[in-house]
């Protein structure tokens, strides 16, 4: 009896033309905006949300007693109440998330996010600068779902055909399996990059305050998340020319910037707000390169028919880590802040 030929991969599709590729790409970049705008305002207003009811925004807070000029809460419980939802989400994404084209969406949705933190903590600032109160400068934002769902029903384009299994039906639990297995390497090293990452802006950087340096501490606070928006927003719009194949790389640099600031907190050695600021870009460009290679990576090693279960794995990698990062960033403020 002859012996089986292997089976080989079912030849790519043929790409779509360039008006369409340009509509798609529009349409997840806009998707990617909008998903992220909320969560990056609500960030950026973190500690203007959590001070005492009798201080005005941008004015500092009444001081707890401590070195640190602290706030009753955390910001990270800010994140938490932003990423808790998302993680749930993201838990059932992989048994219900369809295909779409991940080589376009990744880059294009990864550009859109990062855009999105740039422009939620430049525009919620200007606001603020403007004279707006802080109810009045995240009103802007009710506009954002109208904005997603005029993306999705009216530019983006009808998602290609799922690519059949070489045996047909569905994945198997076994296959399940498989490529969840194949997608950690990129999914465990992103959780520690966000970690490290939303330790240090929800759990340290209101802490690093300069009381000599011409900005409040809530302006300062603003500015360390503009800043770090800006890197993300570099590294992820430039992940198709500049990528990184060994994610596990950044997320070394990540934990030892967090290291670096954790130190820095209680040890006051920075010189100044300036090179605070300079290491806090640094942790954007780490945070967004990760992001935008990590995926780009977990979508061009995939097989076809498991590439939308590979990138939820991914995903809900640096979810995981974020989530972690709030509670670990609630302790930090009550180890220096006290109960």
């Amino acid at each position: 009896m002859a012996e089986e030929e292997p089976l080989l991969p079912d030849a790519p599709p043929p790409a779509p033309p360039p008006a369409e590729r340009w509509r798609d790409g529009a349409a997840f970049w806009l998707l990617g905006l909008c998903n992220n705008l909320p969560y990056v305002v609500m960030l950026s207003a973190a500690r203007d949300l959590l001070q005492p009811p009798t201080a005005r925004p941008g004015q500092p807070p009444g001081s707890n007693g401590s070195a640190f000029d602290c706030n009753p809460q955390s910001t990270g419980a800010v994140l938490l109440a932003d990423i808790l939802p998302t993680l749930l989400i993201k838990l059932a994404a992989p048994f219900v998330i369809h295909l779409l084209p991940y080589k376009l969406g990744v880059a294009c949705w990864s550009s859109g996010t990062g855009a999105a933190g740039l422009g939620g903590a430049l525009g919620y600032g200007a606001l603020l600068q403007a004279g707006l109160s802080l109810p009045h400068a995240v009103l802007p934002g009710l506009l954002l779902p109208h904005i997603t769902l005029l993306s999705y029903f009216f530019l983006l384009g009808p998602p290609p055909c799922p690519t059949a299994l070489p045996h047909g039906g569905g994945l198997t639990a076994g296959e399940r399996w498989q490529v969840a297995k194949a997608a950690l390497p990129q999914a465990a090293p992103l959780a520690v990059v966000y970690f490290a990452e939303y330790f240090i802006n929800q759990g340290l950087l209101e802490l690093l305050y300069f009381p000599d340096a011409a900005l409040t501490h809530n302006e300062q606070y603003r500015w360390y998340q503009l800043i770090y928006q800006g890197g993300v927003f570099l590294a992820r719009s430039s992940v198709r020319c500049l990528r990184c194949r060994r994610v596990g790389l950044l997320a070394l640099l990540q934990v030892l910037n967090a290291a670096l600031l954790l130190a820095a907190v209680p040890g006051r050695f920075l010189p100044g707000f300036g090179a605070a600021c300079a290491l806090v870009l640094g942790e954007g460009l780490v945070g967004g390169g990760a992001y935008g290679s990590g995926f780009s990576n977990v979508a061009e090693q995939a097989a076809p028919w498991g590439r939308a279960l590979a990138v939820a794995v991914a995903a809900l990698g640096d979810t995981v880590g974020v989530a972690l990062a709030g509670g670990a960033a609630v302790g930090i403020h009550r180890l220096f802040c006290g109960a």
